[in-house]
């Protein structure tokens, strides 16, 4: 299996980096020791971004570029690219930051840990694959760090606060009936080329020539990759803009009239959002109108979550000490009612009817171990830690049922895709930024 590592370098605090040369003994000097100074190159907010941390997430998005076969775009387009990708980077970390997450030592250690399990990697086994790669243990901690904080910050922010209702799952799934052959995915990839918060005429204009001129690229034959690569201003520029495969209710809107007119390899033209401008490519099509039936478990479960007010240890401590008393002979519903940090609080617990891949895959993997009425050891996912009970299996045709979830799924993800990305433009737009590239 190839082992994919979100290995984006880590930028240190905004301190003084030596170049020191390890296993040498220098020569004697007559005069003092010349030490190179890491420079600033951009200030968000009250924190230093230098060329060290420019330089390292270069590094890192060269190594992914050549790894996907995708040209490098100029170097002046790549130092662009980075440098924003790292300003936006901090002022969504400053934020976080600012409004109370927090991420622990055991937290971060924990989720590396499932990453080399899901890659089956012993932790001596990923890190080497870690070296292997160049990357330093510390900065690949850290990273993960920031990845979890993010996800904290848009669980809080954006997915927390989305809704979907039955009618507009009842309006995509008549859509889809509408539709000859059933509902179909689309393989993507896009191009996005920002526009800044309140921007002139002038800066609209500007943005639009770019993505002109990428889409002028792309009809005289240029690879689309290679041309997201060096034009989009995504953060999956470097992937060569792609968006993997989507179906309708997943598709950004400005997408979705588009797409189902596109054939495969055909791209669209220009378009435009309130965010930009956009291009996007149909790699491929393929339909997902089949007949499912699956084994289901009937299960409950009590939650506690691991978070800014509760930390790992406490949250494992807790979940034992329930255990102790649901083996001792308190009711599950009674505990799960209240102590249970999600929804099902109020119904014991109970989560109905589960098919495979309806959680995450810790909680499926430890469900589908567990006898009729056997009460799990804590199980711990990224929501925090669970007891898990199954009641009953069945084998169900869920056909309909499924398409309803999955409508609601991709709904739900489409909404928070937009809504995330818009927080994102809005958060880095009121970051004050200060360039110092120009210095010397």
């Amino acid at each position: 299996m190839t082992v994919s590592f979100v290995a984006r370098a880590v930028g240190a605090s905004a301190v003084a980096c030596v170049s020191v040369v390890l296993g040498q003994t220098p020569a004697p000097r007559a005069g003092p020791t010349v030490v190179p100074l890491d420079r600033v190159i951009a200030v968000v907010n009250d924190e230093a971004l230098t060329q060290w941390d420019l330089r390292e997430q270069k590094r890192v998005l060269l190594e992914q570029l050549k790894a996907s076969n995708v040209s490098a775009p100029a170097a002046d387009v790549l130092d662009k690219q980075v440098l924003e990708r790292l300003i936006t980077e901090r002022a969504l970390t400053q934020f976080a930051k600012e409004t109370g997450i927090r991420v622990d030592d055991t937290t971060v250690e924990r989720t590396i840990l499932r990453i080399a399990e899901e890659n089956k990697l012993s932790p001596d086994e990923f890190r080497k694959v870690l070296e292997k790669e160049n990357i330093p243990y510390a900065n690949y901690r850290e990273d993960i760090r920031r990845q979890v904080v993010m996800q904290r910050l848009r669980d809080r922010e954006v997915d927390s606060k989305i809704l979907v209702t039955d009618a507009e799952v009842d309006n995509y799934l008549a859509t889809v009936a509408s539709q000859a052959g059933g509902e179909r995915e689309y393989l993507l990839s896009h191009i996005y080329v920002t526009v800044p918060e309140q921007a002139s005429a002038d800066q609209i204009e500007t943005r639009r020539r770019r993505a002109e001129d990428a889409l002028a690229q792309i009809k005289s034959g240029k690879e689309f990759a290679e041309v997201a690569a060096g034009f989009s201003d995504a953060p999956d520029a470097t992937s060569g803009g792609s968006l993997g495969w989507r179906t309708p209710a997943r598709l950004p809107s400005i997408f979705a009239d588009s797409a189902q007119k596109m054939k495969p390899g055909d791209v669209s033209n220009v378009l435009r959002s309130p965010a930009g401008f956009h291009i996007f490519k149909v790699a491929e099509l393929r339909s997902r109108d089949q007949p499912t039936v699956v084994d289901q478990s009937h299960a409950r479960h009590i939650l506690v979550k691991v978070n800014e007010s509760t930390s790992e240890t406490e949250g494992k401590i807790k979940i034992e000490r329930l255990r102790e008393r649901i083996t001792g002979g308190a009711k599950f519903e009674d505990l799960a009612r209240v102590n249970s940090e999600d929804a099902t609080s109020a119904k014991g617990g109970d989560l109905g009817w589960i098919s495979p891949g309806d959680t995450v895959p810790d909680f499926d993997r430890a469900m589908d171990k567990l006898s009729l009425h056997e009460l799990s050891a804590p199980v711990r996912t990224p929501f925090g830690w669970h007891l898990i009970e199954v009641i009953e299996r069945r084998k169900q045709d869920i056909t309909l049922e499924r398409r309803r979830e999955q409508a609601r799924r991709a709904l739900r993800e489409r909404k928070s895709e937009e809504q995330f990305q818009e927080f994102v433009r809005q958060t880095r737009d009121r970051a004050y930024v200060e360039y110092k590239v120009d210095e010397r």
